[in-house]
């Protein structure tokens, strides 16, 4: 198949639907195991990908009363490493991952307390932190706020850069002999006795596969409401972040994240550009709002001043920043928070969607249990031999067949709607 064909020949061993980092990420994997791989977005990358920051921070986004999800975000974070080495080598430029660590801080006394119960939590679960000095603090970030009351280091909270990784894999996907990414958004899955047989695009190609992996996100819901034997419970959870450039000097040194009066923001620096319009400054994202709506791509002036308000607090040299670009995307999310990630009671059906917040962060992770179940390969020897039980909990815990599926409609032979 010509890589930038609209029009299918003959069937191919997958259809992802989705390219954003993690329906690539899976793409790319599976080709890398041998198979043949056609994605289906009208604008990669576009989605979440867009306007994530790209924290990979399993500790700093830890949760009081989800164990399994913070389980799962550390065995993420720890695929990151050779990920990012082996993608920057396939595809001959960086992804923009800064080993960095993360401070983390409270701005009064109420956001000191609450960061000493997530440092107890890190604690319980054998996660590297601790509490610092607030001179301790400024002496790793010296553009640190007067009026910030308390810090703590997080040396394995990281962060990348999801649009310069998205372009890699772009890259490697669409160059690839047996790779295509065809720019058709997928309107309905295509079904034959039972089984999901590939996808049907906005034209009415058709695109045949001998197995499906859907990861578009929040929009997968609608597109497999029509399918019947499976349930994904997966909602749009819109978030904001704003994109600055700023003089090298007037950077922070590491990701910052932190809590303002108990409202949580975070502001993640990049090595400088050299190239461009803004070569030799550093873009500094800051993020993000969640809210429970739609993805109406509008960014509201109120999110724009609260980010912004709260991040000075923090870092007040954004004032010198100049704000370019702001972002308002929703992102998938779950009932339990947890994605769903593999095989389905549907056959040929896999799901690769629900991350919310931390869909950058478990990208490596995602594509490595998806292309297993559809391998068959070294996967499952390789958790059981490297991975503790709790991380093993976590992945059984992320199966999309934890949610009943819908009954099949008694009016077809097949169970679709005449």
């Amino acid at each position: 198949m010509d890589r930038h064909s609209s029009a299918p020949h003959g069937v191919r061993d997958l259809v992802v639907v989705g390219g954003g980092i993690i329906g690539l990420a899976v793409a790319w994997r599976a080709l890398e195991g041998g198979l043949s791989v056609t994605v289906l977005d009208p604008d990669p990358g576009d989605g979440s990908t867009h306007a994530a920051a790209g924290m990979l921070a399993p500790a700093t986004e830890a949760e009081f009363t989800e164990d399994a999800a913070l389980h799962l975000h550390l065995a993420g974070a720890a695929r990151w490493l050779p990920f990012a080495a082996d993608l920057e080598a396939a595809a001959g430029r960086g992804v923009g991952l800064r080993e960095s660590g993360t401070l983390t801080l409270g701005y009064d006394e109420t956001d000191v307390a609450l960061l000493r119960r997530v440092l107890a939590l890190h604690g319980r679960h054998g996660v590297d932190s601790e509490e610092l000095t607030i001179a301790e603090a400024r002496r790793r970030e010296p553009l640190l706020g007067q009026r910030v009351r308390g810090a703590a280091w997080v040396p394995g909270d990281h962060a990348v850069d999801p649009r310069a990784v998205h372009a890699a894999l772009w890259r490697v996907v669409a160059a690839h002999s047996r790779g295509a990414v065809v720019p058709r958004a997928a309107v309905r899955l295509e079904q034959q006795d039972g089984r999901v047989v590939g996808a049907v695009d906005d034209t009415g190609d058709r695109h045949r596969a001998g197995s499906t992996v859907v990861a578009a996100g929040w929009a997968s819901a609608p597109l497999l409401a029509e399918v019947p034997g499976v349930a994904v419970p997966v909602r749009p959870v819109k978030g904001l972040t704003l994109r600055l450039q700023a003089d090298p000097e007037l950077a922070p040194r590491h990701v910052v994240r932190g809590l303002v009066q108990g409202r949580p923001v975070y502001v993640v620096g990049r090595e400088p550009a050299t190239e461009g319009p803004w070569a030799g400054h550093c873009e500094l994202v800051i993020g993000a709002t969640s809210e429970e709506n739609p993805d109406d791509r509008r960014a509201p002036a109120g999110g724009v001043f609260a980010l912004l308000r709260d991040a000075r607090a923090l870092l007040p040299a954004i004032d010198e920043a100049a704000l370019v670009e702001a972002t308002p995307r929703a992102r998938p999310s779950t009932p339990d928070n947890l994605p769903l990630v593999g095989a389905t009671h549907v056959p040929g059906l896999h799901l690769a969607t629900g991350h919310y917040r931390n869909g950058i962060l478990l990208a490596p992770l995602t594509a490595e249990v998806v292309v297993a179940g559809l391998t068959r390969s070294w996967f499952a020897v390789d958790v059981a031999t490297t991975d503790p039980p709790a991380v093993l909990a976590a992945l059984r815990a992320t199966d999309p067949r934890r949610f009943p599926p819908r009954a099949p409609d008694p009016r077809t032979p097949d169970g679709a709607p005449r």
